[in-house]
Parts: structure tokens; C-alpha cells; sequence
């Protein structure tokens, strides 16, 4: 096994000397998704012996390694040569070789490149054996304080407006806690999205800079969000994971749901969605909230036809 530059205690060295790391198999192996100390003893050991480890980026990985004191072959793996990539791979590990599979930041695979190569390994017969570690999903759940046993990973929404809006309207009525992941660029516009097609009552948590220097964490109603957001330039900064609340008990749910459908559809035509929820809850004794949100959805799905 290779000695790694740092001190072990005699224990976690026995822990290592123990493990054992088949031939002919994919290691999908995560790395830290900003402080570097967050590497496992375990992914180090694995990155220290491979024959080969794929990456995204090899400036980024080979920056990573070097600060452990690694060296290795990099194969480049990235979205535009996934299947070529795989082909290589593939052929190394039939020849008896370790390769391990990482992402620039995280686990890999995951709203990531590197699930072709994955697949096409599993097709090919070949072992793929995770090397758990660092998410920035699970992380900023972990921290999040919304309480449910349900959440909904979907990723990066689509880049056009039309068809954000779209993906949102359906996600909008999982009553699972939502996490998403943003760029910065786009931060804004996709809160203001999320305010329009959620309503204003449910709780987003920004998770900006995840285990950085600049790590910061902050919940509140989505109709405080753009405030927030506008309030420093420096919280528009950075990579995100947005988590927001489920969907609370709905109306569209139950025996009145015909009824509500039918006069939340009847007020729109004459009324803002604001307007039409407040009456229909008037007139149904149903939640205001939950009637908002009805008509954001039809309102949004109109709009989309139309």
C-alpha cells in the first residue's frame, strides 16, 4: 500500500491495511466539494493506487492530487467524450485494471458528467464500486432544517425561461422538500421564477459555498427571497443548492377538489391569481395558500398552451 505524506495513528493505518480494492473494477470515488480536508482516508488510498483516474477537468483534478501529495494518469472524462472515454475505460479494466471515476467537485454522476461511463461499465460486465463521500445536496439538507422524510433531487432547471417555468409548474406539486443547484448568473432570475410559480408562502434555504471560506446559509419565506438576494451582491456569488419547502396539505386533494378546480378556473378568467385564490377560499372554506398555489399552477400551465 502506499504511505501517504501525512501521520496516521496506528489504528486508521490498520483500518487501511485491511481494505481491499478488486482488480478489474470502476471506483466512483467522490472528492470534497470545497474544503480540501473533507477527503476520506479511504479515497486517498484508492487515488494514491489506481492504475488511471477519469476526470472532468485533469487541471482540476491534478490541483486536487498534488495536494496530497498524489500523482497519477489522469483520463480526461467530461460531457462531449463520455462515450469515447467509457471505450477506454472499459478496456483497461478488462485488461485487470483500478480506475478511478471523480467529478471536479463531489460525488460524480450526479447532475454530473460521468454516468455514461458508469452505465456502459455495468453493460460491459464490469464491477463499479462507490467510494462514498462529500454532496452538496445531502450537505445542505443536512443543514437545512426543513423537516421531512422526503426530498426531491432534480438538479439544474432547463436555461430558457419558457421551459423553467414549465419544469417548475410540475415540480411545484411534490409535497417533497425540492433541492436544486444554480449557477451564479442565474441565481436571480430563477428565485423570481420560484416566487412566481411556488407563491410566497413556502421556505427556501439558500445553501451558497458549501464548506468554503465563504460558506453561508440562510432560510426564509420565498417572498423574502429576492430581497435578500438584492440586499449584498456578494450572496448572488458562488454555486448553489436551493431547497425549498413542499408542498403543504393540498386542496386539489379530497372531495372538493372538482369544485375548486372548476371555480378557481371560472375566477381567473376575470381575476389576477392573487385575487381569484382569496375569493375561491371565501367561497370553498379551503386554504388560501393552498388555493394560490392551485391557481399558480394552472395559471402557468395556461400560459404554456397558450
Amino acid at each position: 500500500m502506499t504511505q501517504h505524506a501525512f501521520s496516521l495513528a496506528p489504528t486508521m493505518l490498520q483500518e487501511l491495511v485491511s481494505q481491499s480494492y478488486p482488480a478489474h473494477a470502476l471506483y466512483v470515488l467522490a472528492t470534497p466539494i470545497g474544503n480540501a480536508a473533507d477527503i476520506t482516508l479511504r479515497a486517498l488510498q484508492l487515488l494514491a493506487m489506481a492504475d488511471a483516474v477519469a476526470c472532468e477537468d485533469t487541471r482540476n483534478t491534478a490541483q486536487l492530487l498534488s495536494r496530497y501529495g498524489i500523482q497519477q494518469q489522469l483520463i480526461a472524462t467530461h460531457q462531449h467524450n463520455e462515450r469515447e472515454a467509457a471505450e477506454r475505460i472499459i478496456a483497461r479494466l478488462a485488461a485487470g485494471e483500478r480506475i478511478v471515476l471523480v467529478s471536479d467537485a463531489g460525488t460524480p454522476a450526479v447532475s454530473d458528467p460521468g454516468a455514461r461511463v458508469v452505465d456502459a461499465a455495468l453493460e460491459a460486465g464490469m464491477r463499479v464500486i462507490p467510494v462514498p463521500g462529500a454532496s452538496a445536496a445531502v450537505t445542505a439538507l443536512s443543514a437545512s432544517g426543513l423537516v421531512n422524510d422526503h426530498f426531491h433531487f432534480h438538479g439544474f432547471l432547463p436555461a430558457k425561461a419558457k421551459a423553467r417555468d414549465s419544469e417548475l409548474a410540475r415540480l411545484s406539486r411534490l409535497d417533497a422538500t425540492l433541492v436544486l443547484y444554480e449557477a451564479p448568473h442565474r441565481i436571480v432570475e430563477t428565485v423570481d421564477a420560484l416566487l412566481r410559480v411556488f407563491g410566497p408562502a413556502r421556505r427556501i434555504v439558500f445553501a451558497r459555498e458549501l464548506t468554503k471560506l465563504f460558506e453561508q446559509m440562510h432560510r426564509c419565506a420565498l417572498a423574502d427571497a429576492p430581497a435578500w438576494l438584492a440586499a449584498d451582491a456578494n450572496r448572488q456569488r458562488g454555486e448553489f443548492v436551493l431547497l425549498i419547502e413542499g408542498m403543504p396539505a393540498r386542496a386539489d386533494e379530497g372531495e372538493d377538489t372538482l369544485d375548486a378546480e372548476r371555480i378557481l378556473g371560472l375566477l381567473l378568467e376575470e381575476c389576477p391569481v392573487k385575487s381569484a385564490a382569496a375569493l375561491a377560499a371565501k367561497i370553498t372554506g379551503l386554504k388560501k395558500n393552498a388555493l394560490y398555489e392551485m391557481a399558480l399552477r394552472r395559471k402557468a400551465e395556461r400560459d404554456e398552451k397558450g
